[in-house]
Formats: structure tokens, sequence, C-alpha cells
């Protein structure tokens, strides 16, 4: 498992992550054998959030119910969590009222005394920055909170807490993948008028930004087709695009899912890749991915054979 100092941080990190969103209903010994699986591969780092589950705080309690870790056992993991989310609303909320709520809901859900990384879920177009500061201060200073980031950010959004905020931002957690790849796909074709690609949608170069403010990229949903719209692993509607990781898997000798995983690793910002599966397989498949040397050629093959153009 390739692994990295993340910016801003003394985390040693690995590049492919557990993400545990879909673990509510799974029994203590499938959850025991999901972080089994992982960290035989080498993933030591894990994504949480407060709304993860069927309750508030339900993936972090059924983590922490089935693990029963010890003190020893919890300075071995990195473990990341967010807020910011209002599921009941629907809305968003970065006030310093509820950023503290939702980080003490989260310790005591994780049976943890603190939390490595704490990312804003989703931008809040109501967003104090000052109120994100406070809170920020805040839980640096009790060592409830270690380090901070964001996700689905824009270049500006984040600009606007780094204002504020005086702790480095570091990390970025968006969607990417092969097939859902605009933050990459439209520095490849920008100023081409006629082609939809080349527009910008995130405030103008989210990769190049965080790779200039040593931001971690972290890719959500790596597998998946869109917006949960189903994996494109396999899929009837990308044939192209699956003959060249089949192909790719052969060469490497590897599952497919590693080559998905190889895609986002491969590229030079250093990206970590977070797994949703709750299937211990493809964990252990995904996670091969981390240091498959995908040639320049052979990436941009895939981006091709994704539907996306190379001008």
């Amino acid at each position: 498992m390739k692994t990295f100092t993340m910016p801003g941080t003394e985390i040693v990190a690995p590049n492919v992550v557990l993400g545990l969103m879909r673990i509510s209903n799974k029994s203590d010994d499938e959850v025991r054998e999901l972080m089994r699986t992982a960290r035989d591969a080498g993933i030591d780092f894990l994504d949480h959030a407060d709304v993860y589950g069927d309750d508030l705080h339900g993936c972090e309690r059924r983590f922490a119910e089935a693990m029963q870790l010890t003190p020893s056992e919890r300075d071995e993991l990195t473990i990341q969590t967010k807020t910011g989310i209002v599921r009941e609303g629907p809305y968003f909320d970065f006030s310093y009222e509820h950023i503290i709520e939702s980080v003490e809901g989260s310790l005591a859900a994780l049976q943890t005394d603190r939390i490595d990384i704490l990312l804003l879920h989703r931008p809040d177009a109501l967003v104090e920055p000052g109120e994100v500061a406070r809170a920020f201060d805040e839980l640096e200073a009790s060592g409830k909170v270690r380090s901070f980031g964001v996700s689905n950010h824009t270049p500006r959004q984040i600009d606007l807490l780094r204002k504020h905020v005086r702790q480095p931002i570091v990390a970025n957690q968006l969607q990417l993948s092969i097939t859902h790849q605009p933050i990459i796909a439209q520095g490849v074709a920008a100023n081409m008028l006629a082609e939809r690609q080349s527009v910008t949608l995130d405030g103008g170069g989210i990769v190049d930004y965080c790779r200039l403010h040593d931001i971690t990229i972290q890719a959500w949903s790596p597998f998946q087709a869109g917006f949960f719209t189903g994996v494109f692993l396999g899929s009837s509607d990308y044939p192209e695009l699956n003959a060249v990781v089949d192909r790719l898997a052969a060469k490497y000798d590897v599952p497919p899912i590693a080559i998905a995983t190889a895609w986002i690793t491969r590229h030079p910002a250093q990206m970590q890749v977070v797994l949703g599966t709750t299937t211990p397989e493809r964990v252990a498949g995904a996670a091969q991915g981390s240091e498959i040397p995908l040639s320049r050629a052979e990436w941009y093959e895939l981006f091709r054979a994704s539907g996306h153009l190379v001008p």
C-alpha cells in the first residue's frame, strides 16, 4: 500500500481509504471482517460522517460497538468524520453550535477522545466563516480534533474559509471516478467553446487549486458511473471502457476494480480513493490498485474510453 504524509498534518496516510457509510445494519462479525481485510491490505484510514446510518451517528456507533478498540488499537488508526448536513431539514449548517454538537456526538458514538480529521461535509450557503473559525479553534485547543478539511467545496468556498480559519485545510473530498471526472476533464479541453467538457463548473480548477495549496483530494464514489447511478465496472453501458479495464487488469494480474483505483492514484495530485463497499473481497481487490504504475498512454486510454475528449 502506497503511503504519504498528508500536507499540513503528521499523518502518514494510505492512498486508499475505507469508507464506512453502509455498515449500520452489519453484524459485529461483518464489521470486524471488513476491518481485518482493510488492515491486511494496508488500509488504516477510516472515513465516517455524523449522518451515515439509519440514525444520527449510526455508523459511527455501529463501528465502535463492533470493534471495541483498545487505546493502542485506536492509536493505529486515522479516523476521519464529517459534519454540516442536517438530514431532517434537509439543509446544511456550519454554525458554531452545530459543529460543536456534531463533534461531541461523533466522539461519543466512536468511543474515542479525538477525531483525527474533521471535514465540513457539503457547502453551507449561509456559512459565517467566523463561526467556523471559532469552532475549529475550540476543538483544536481541547484536543478533540487534530486536523480540519472540507468536502465538495469549490476553490472560492475554500478561500472564504481560509480567510478566517487559522488551521490549514488539509483535505477536500470530491466525487471522482473514471466516468465521473469533470474536475479533471474540464482542464483537458479548456477554452474549447463547442465542447461541453470545457465548461468550468467548480469555480476554476479545483484539482489544480488543491495541488497549489497542499490540500489532499479524497475521491468518493470511485466506481460509480455518475451520482449514485450504479457502478461502471461490468456495465453494458460502458463496453469500450470495460474492454480496456479488463485488458489492463489481465496485464497487471489484478481484478478490474484495481484498475479503477489505479486510474485515480496514478494522478500526481496524490489523491486518496475512498471505498464505499462493505464487501471484503472488493476492498482487497480495490486496494491492489494502490501502487499500479499505469503509463500515461494507459491512463489517457481509460480517459478516452470513458467518453471524454482528448483534443
